[in-house]
């Protein structure tokens, strides 16, 4: 099955809220606001046309660094993927169905702030915070034998 991805900048309408599986697994939720504005040519001026809300989910250590990081009103850059859920309603029995974003990366937007970037504990043991199997590494492997200096030369690799 393929997903829609999809990327957007808004503000967070309340601060993220992190919750836990029963296996442990991170999960944060929250909203996005996304002001739509159009240019009216004959009053020669910008105007609002609405706003859009986004229901955003990030899971694990994504999850854990937005609910550390983000607060309400902070303008962001979500990318994820765009998913619709489907459920039968338990008090009528209707189906109902629901759009909302996976994250895969969240971040302020920089355009009218500035952020100071730490890296988080839980990824400073060696391994990438994506990686399941643990098998990034924080060193670059030796080179092999005569190799040029700086690992690179014009040979194709095969």
């Amino acid at each position: 099955m393929t997903s829609t991805p999809i990327h957007f900048v808004g503000n967070l309408t309340d601060d993220p809220e992190l919750r836990f599986t029963p296996s442990g697994a991170a999960v944060v939720m929250f909203s996005v606001a996304i002001n739509r504005r159009t240019f009216d040519r004959q009053a020669n001026e910008w105007k609002d046309a609405g706003t859009d809300f986004h229901r955003v989910t990030a899971w694990n250590y994504l999850a854990q660094n937005a609910a550390a990081t983000l607060t309400k009103g902070m303008r962001v850059v979500i990318v994820g993927e765009l998913r619709q859920h489907h459920w039968t309603d338990e008090k009528t029995n209707e189906k109902r169905s629901a759009w909302g974003v996976t994250a895969s990366a969240v971040g302020p937007d920089l355009t009218f702030a500035t952020a100071t970037v730490t890296k988080s504990a839980k990824s400073a043991k060696g391994t990438a915070p994506d990686d399941p199997w643990a098998t990034a590494s924080t060193t670059r492997p030796a080179a092999p034998a005569g190799a040029p200096a700086g690992g690179y030369s014009d040979e194709p690799p095969f």
